[in-house]
């Protein structure tokens, strides 16, 4: 085997035992080879008609999903749709709690079959614990992590500095491409009106199977 084929089959193990250990907490985790498995296998879940909201998401943009819940035909809340007040943006965020699904990916999975999230408005969090009748949580292999300690610490150096670039926010991550509070405790950060690392939330179980369903791939995806 050539080096890729190597690595790829490790990254392939490494999904299988995460895969194995999420559907152990009741979450229903699939494997998709390509970013066009991805997309047909989170759209098979979806019925046309749908009411969709969806996360903020590097994620969703690269694998094509947006493009799709954009298409008409869903019933897409899309806070981010042109010509939209704050105002606007604001309650259809709220109205994501009533919507049949919610699309959004993860910062972090652990091997141990967690999700790991860090939100700056809680939208998103809160969508992943109550509210949505179906969650598809989407994520790239360079968000695997091996516990929870990885997941803190891929936010504090990953996530939250690439995000914070992308948005332009006044947070020393912006700055500094880490976390004011790396090496500290999982809350530790920054002090300021722009932080985006507000709300934590460490998804182990789920109660009701078959609300949320998660799709792995081996592809690197979003931050």
């Amino acid at each position: 085997m050539t080096a890729a084929e190597l690595r790829k089959a490790n990254m392939e193990e490494k999904i299988k035992r995460t895969i194995a250990a999420l559907d152990r907490h009741n979450i229903d985790a699939y494997y998709a080879e390509t970013l066009e498995d991805v997309s047909k296998l989170a759209m098979s879940f979806v019925e046309p008609g749908s009411s969709i909201s969806c996360g903020g998401s590097e994620t969703l943009k690269e694998c094509g999903i947006l493009e799709k819940l954009r298409s008409g035909e869903y019933n897409f809340l899309d806070r981010r749709a042109e010509g939209l007040s704050r105002e606007q943006s604001e309650e259809l965020e709220r109205s994501a709690f009533f919507a049949d699904v919610y699309f959004t990916s993860s910062n972090a999975i652990t091997e141990n079959g967690e999700l790991y999230n860090v939100d700056g408005n809680a939208n998103r969090v809160a969508a992943i614990c109550y509210g949505p009748k179906k969650v598809i949580v989407i994520a790239g292999a360079n968000k695997l992590v091996r516990d929870l300690d990885e997941a803190a610490l891929r936010v504090k150096s990953i996530a939250a500095p690439c995000n914070t670039q992308r948005l332009n926010m006044d947070t020393p991550c912006q700055k500094l491409g880490e976390c004011a509070g790396i090496g500290r405790r999982m809350t530790d950060g920054c002090i300021g009106a722009q932080r985006i690392c507000c709300q934590y939330l460490v998804t182990g179980y789920q109660r009701k199977r078959g609300r949320i369903h998660v799709i792995l791939t081996a592809e690197t995806l979003g931050y």
